[in-house]
């Protein structure tokens, strides 16, 4: 009977530098957006319009190629 695969330990994460803790509460407390947290904004503007993606087939009345 074959071992199963076990995927590798992923390696430990290195907490953010002051700085960039910083930069993330700034931006945080300003209401902007931020790397890696979700973003309801973005979510609605990213969203698709009900209808659209969906296009005629009408040729061009001229048929002259424009």
């Amino acid at each position: 009977m074959p071992a199963e695969s076990v995927p590798p330990p992923a390696p430990p994460q290195l907490p953010d530098p002051p700085i960039y803790r910083a930069l993330v509460r700034t931006w945080a407390d300003r209401g902007r957006t931020l790397p890696g947290r979700h973003d309801p904004e973005w979510v609605r503007l990213a969203a698709p319009f009900p209808g659209l993606g969906q296009f005629s087939g009408s040729r061009d009345p001229r048929r002259d190629g424009r």
